[in-house]
């Protein structure tokens, strides 16, 4: 069985449903923080440098681990970029 075909059969489950689509969430924020991460051609530590933070709570966020708006918007204005939210 496609992992494809097996997610769509799994999410007719609400509550896998609601998580699957939480995690998804989450993913894209880690994905979208490492890719604006190595366009400004910047390690970790130099970005949690520039955005006064730790190495170690960059890596965090990069595995899709949760973190404030106020974190994100922080480490955004360390590369010179803004926080944007869209509801889709």
């Amino acid at each position: 069985m496609k992992i494809d075909h097996l997610i769509k059969e799994m999410q007719k489950d609400p509550e896998f449903a609601e998580e699957y689509q939480n995690q998804g969430e989450k993913l894209q924020t880690a994905v979208a923080l490492y890719k604006a991460r190595e366009l400004a051609g910047l390690t970790q530590q130099e970005l949690a440098e520039r955005a006064n933070t730790t190495q170690a709570t960059i890596a965090r966020i990069e595995r899709g681990d949760n973190v404030s708006f106020d974190k994100l918007a922080s480490i955004a204005h360390a590369m010179g970029k803004e926080l944007s939210v869209n509801f889709n």
